[in-house]
């Protein structure tokens, strides 16, 4: 049936109508998404957040870690925006870090484009400043040279509020995460930061009977964690050192000799034993004037917290483990069944030893 005119009129009117209200609410939603999209949302001002994009990851998870993080407000409109505008099949990889308030666009543009990637790098615990200094430098992190010059700025060391002519010791072992182009300085600052944010804690809970500053609980610590990897061990280790150091003894700790041997070539001579340094405590009856090394919390907790046993020495029993005994006699005969492997394999480590 073919309508009169006037009618067809107001029909494609009714149609035009619809039309325009189904635009105009295009419009205006498309509207609400860019405003929401490109102005700041109201999360938590002044915080840092961090979210690592890793591979495997889909848009709708890093969006929900984002979410998480509460660097976006609306996980459902983000996803939309980068559906819309296809980002989210262009995820970068990486460790990125935001201060919040951030607009949802430049978080999006952010995990897209790679800006402000973190690059992350792992500090073991035990290494020395030379030897931190060599593994960032080799990650690309920072250079070698001027991170050791970082660590021994007097300015700096002041600032820290930290004794000693470096900061050997107080840079903590950690995973890292840090923009390129880092200077050494910020990098050294985070880790005594570090340090102290997990030192802290332990130093709240000394036990009144030991008498030693926190400058020498960390040397002994250092200690520690140079003359064993086993968890186990560590705090009788302590109490060896402890006992010795109560009644006057040298500790005859091999880490102390060789960290004051200057390019030591890896083998630990009787001569060396016997040659002056600060750190040959062969020759001193007392800590050495600082850290060997950078300990971690566990070699600290032990540190403060020896075990109760009245052992004086251990021997290595050349399996990583060693054997503590309370008087000479019986480590003298512990030398005697754990050498018996010396012509098998490398030579096994003895301290704490009498001479």
């Amino acid at each position: 049936m073919i309508l009169p005119f006037a009618k067809r009129r107001s029909a494609v009117k009714g149609i035009l109508i619809a039309l325009g209200c189904i635009v105009a609410a295009a419009a205006l939603s498309f509207g609400a998404l860019a405003a929401h999209i490109h102005y700041s949302t109201p999360t938590p001002s002044d915080t840092v957040r961090e979210i690592h994009v890793e591979p495997g990851d889909s848009f709708s998870t890093v969006a929900r870690k984002l979410s998480e993080q509460q660097i976006i407000v609306n996980r459902q409109l983000f996803s939309l925006w980068a559906r819309f505008t296809g980002a989210d099949k262009k995820l970068h990889l990486g460790f990125y870090r935001f201060e919040t308030p951030t607009p949802a666009a430049q978080v999006l543009d952010r995990i897209v484009t790679g800006k402000g990637t973190l690059l992350s790098v792992t500090i073991p615990e035990g290494l020395t400043i030379v030897e931190i200094a060599e593994l960032l430098a080799k990650a690309g992190f920072a250079d070698k040279e001027k991170f050791i010059a970082a660590t021994q700025e007097p300015e700096l060391l002041a600032q820290l509020n930290l004794q000693g002519k470096s900061l050997e010791g107080y840079l903590f072992p950690s995973a890292y995460y840090f923009a390129p182009r880092t200077s050494e300085r910020r990098i050294v600052a985070v880790l005594v930061g570090q340090f102290r944010r997990a030192s802290r804690p332990l130093f709240e809970k000394v036990d009144e009977s030991i008498k030693m500053t926190p400058h020498e609980i960390v040397t002994l610590a250092s200690i520690i964690e140079k003359e064993t990897g086993v968890e186990a061990e560590r705090t009788l280790v302590a109490a060896v050192f402890h006992n010795r150091l109560k009644r006057g003894m040298p500790l005859q700790s091999d880490p102390t000799v060789i960290y004051g041997i200057k390019d030591f070539n890896g083998n630990l001579t009787r001569k060396d034993l016997q040659e002056y340094t600060p750190y040959n405590t062969y020759r001193i009856a007392a800590l050495p004037p600082g850290p060997i090394c950078n300990p971690g919390v566990a070699s600290i907790k032990a540190a403060l917290s020896p075990a109760d046993d009245p052992a004086l020495y251990f021997v290595s029993k050349n399996d990583g483990t060693h054997q503590f005994s309370a008087d000479l006699a019986s480590h003298n005969q512990a030398v005697r069944t754990y050498q018996i492997l010396r012509n098998a394999a490398p030579a096994a480590k003895t301290s704490a030893r009498a001479r």
